[in-house]
């Protein structure tokens, strides 16, 4: 079956529609000679002669009548198509890690809205690790994580530090371990701060698990234990015990974005994604 050309068809339902060649260019912002190759091409590639011309009319033969309800129909179903490439919704997911996300969301997702109205953003908040995974698996067209120590890839958009918080109640009795509160066993900055103790001798136990980062915060706030923030996330109310309690310092880790999406409008949208984030960096 022969493939049609879109712009060969058009010229043929407009010839067809203006009875003439030369208006059928000027609709379309072409010369009549390219009119007249395009239908050439387009006969040639059906083997049948669709317009009938004479030095008095353009009118269309058996063939091209019969033909012309199929072009127009091929004509719309090709408009359909480029006009969901443009306005249809289309999916965007986003992956921010829990010990990333902060004040800076909404300002991200009014930049994504702003970029691409066709957007439905769905937000997957975890740990790093476990949006990682779910980037790899071609779960989400984006992720913002902290660095994992396997990969070297993605793009940074900051550094994150972090510190020792409580309650200013939290009391830790001498000679115990420390209490420590934590989002899951397999949080990174939960490893960040377990490495910091082990390698101090710092005796620790783990005395909650929360799974979110509100309810982390809460334990936290409640006077529950201690846990590894970062800096510019602080639980309201909580403050930095590391010197208090002779904690070890923490090291920074990399925020960085993967992404795959490579077409010009998603990567529009990544630049502001990565914008939004950049502005709200606070320093070191």
């Amino acid at each position: 079956m022969a493939a049609l050309d879109v712009d060969a068809v058009q010229a043929f339902v407009t010839i067809a529609d203006l009875q003439s060649f030369t208006r059928a260019a000027e609709a379309l912002g072409t010369t009549q000679g390219a009119i007249s190759v395009k239908l050439k091409r387009l006969e040639d590639r059906l083997g049948q002669r669709l317009i009938e011309r004479t030095p008095r009319s353009v009118r269309l033969s058996a063939q091209g009548a019969v033909f012309l309800v199929g072009a127009r129909d091929f004509l719309a179903a090709h408009d359909r198509a480029m006009a969901g490439l443009v306005a249809g919704r289309r999916r965007f997911g986003l992956g921010i890690a829990a010990h990333v996300a902060g004040p800076e969301v909404p300002t991200l997702l009014a930049r994504l809205n702003a970029h691409d109205p066709g957007l439905t953003i769905e937000v997957r908040m975890d740990n790093s690790r476990v949006l990682l995974d779910a980037f790899d698996r071609g779960e989400l067209d984006a992720a913002i994580i902290r660095r994992e120590e396997d990969r070297r890839d993605g793009e940074v958009l900051g550094l994150e530090h972090f510190g020792w918080f409580a309650a200013p109640g939290f009391e830790h009795r001498q000679g115990e371990p420390l209490r420590l509160a934590a989002l899951s066993p397999a949080c990174g900055v939960r490893d960040i701060a377990a490495r910091a103790l082990d390698t101090a001798s710092i005796p620790w136990t783990e005395v909650f698990l929360g799974g979110t980062s509100s309810m982390v915060t809460a334990a936290v706030s409640a006077g529950l234990a201690i846990a590894a923030f970062s800096c510019r996330l602080v639980p309201p109310g909580t403050i930095e015990v590391s010197q208090r309690f002779g904690l070890p310092p923490l090291p920074s880790t990399e925020i960085v974005m993967f992404s795959t999406l490579t077409d010009a409008k998603s990567r529009e949208a990544l630049r502001a994604l990565a914008a939004g984030f950049r502005e709200h960096r606070p320093g070191a």
